[in-house]
């Protein structure tokens, strides 16, 4: 039995940590000994602005139309769409809107942000997605922390929001955009968005194309000695997927990446060890959060006759779990995202990981 209390202190510890403590000791810390960020809102680096897409013919003249809008001399941007053999009017209309159109073989999206890097000239390579809508200052506002040179990559701030142009975002889209803040001021982040994200062309890393730039980039910059940092003023915006059952799904999709990045990624090689803690307690945690769950409620009811303690707890982990069936949102949020990591290991492990795959509903 001893064991197997063990293993209870030890699973409610570490999701202690990872959802409560780490967050915790990342704003005290981030708090007096920040390392700031030297902008310089003057340079005006050139730029080359990337739309990965595939059969995006809804939404891509839309995209180029408010990328062609930014505040940022037309002279020191250059608009590429790489098309990721797309079979629709992707690339004709692209073309007719004026970009540069890079037509590359079904290889998924970071291949095809690849063969778009290798082409590029500029300075700078920024990204988006081809959904997504910029601010009118989010590329100037990117770029500023390329003043400071120890810093590679740099992302903004990802606001969902309604058909309406409502604000979606929910609390815990506000504690991890919070927590990003933190780390960014601490040493780097350790996730990013693709929604809109930029890296120096000279330290742009070609990765495994199953892996993805969200969660490789960042702590690639980190073992060169580079900084990964978050810009909030930098904002882009995307529709919610339509239901939480959605969300699940473009979950269990992401998190099957993030797992293949943390088996096969080396993530933990030359790390500074401020930023070594980060990366296990907010990423390889947080993906295990799905297991030290299990682990928590099986030993909860093998421990359930052993005290009250124990029976506290199986009961608030059965008061979640009744109020994610009965909808409170909150809860079926955090369950079903907790769930999905569970989901997206048993796929990986089961299938591997693919590095294509289709846009979610209802985001266009």
């Amino acid at each position: 039995m001893a064991v197997v209390e063990g293993l209870f202190w030890a699973s409610f510890a570490l999701l202690a940590w990872t959802h409560a403590g780490y967050p915790f000791l990342a704003r005290v810390l981030a708090r007096v000994r920040s390392r700031p960020v030297r902008w310089d809102e003057k340079q005006l680096p050139t730029v080359a602005l990337i739309v990965a897409a595939h059969n995006e013919e809804d939404v891509i003249e839309r995209r180029l139309e408010n990328l062609r809008a930014l505040d940022y001399p037309a002279d020191r941007l250059e608009l590429v769409v790489t098309s990721d053999a797309s079979t629709d009017r992707t690339e004709e209309l692209a073309e007719a809107a004026g970009a540069r159109v890079i037509r590359n073989p079904r290889g998924g999206k970071v291949a095809a942000q690849d063969n778009a890097v290798r082409e590029a000239t500029a300075e700078i390579v920024a990204f988006s997605d081809a959904n997504s809508t910029w601010a009118p200052d989010a590329l100037r506002k990117l770029v500023r922390s390329f003043g400071d040179a120890e810093v590679a990559y740099v992302c903004g701030r990802l606001n969902v929001q309604a058909d309406d142009g409502a604000n979606k975002e929910g609390l815990y889209w506000r504690y991890e955009l919070a927590l990003r803040a933190d780390e960014s001021r601490l040493d780097s982040v350790t996730g990013g968005n693709g929604s809109i994200y930029a890296v120096r062309r000279a330290d742009y890393v070609e990765v495994d194309p199953r892996f993805g730039h969200d969660l490789s980039f960042p702590y690639l910059m980190v073992q060169r000695g580079r900084r990964a940092v978050y810009e909030a003023e930098a904002n882009a915006y995307e529709r919610a997927t339509p239901t939480t059952e959605d969300e699940f799904r473009r979950k269990v999709r992401m998190f099957e990446h993030c797992w293949a990045i943390v088996v096969e990624g080396k993530m933990l090689r030359r790390l500074r060890p401020l930023y070594l803690v980060e990366i296990l307690s907010h990423r390889h945690l947080r993906y295990a959060s799905g297991l030290l769950h299990l682990v928590l409620l099986a030993t909860s009811i093998a421990l359930v006759g052993h005290g009250p303690l124990y029976q506290v707890a199986l009961g608030l982990q059965l008061g979640l779990l009744a109020a994610a069936a009965v909808g409170v949102g909150i809860a079926r949020y955090y369950v079903l995202v907790t769930w999905a990591t569970v989901a997206s290991l048993v796929n990986y492990l089961r299938r591997g990981v693919p590095a294509t795959w289709e846009p979610a509903e209802g985001t266009r």
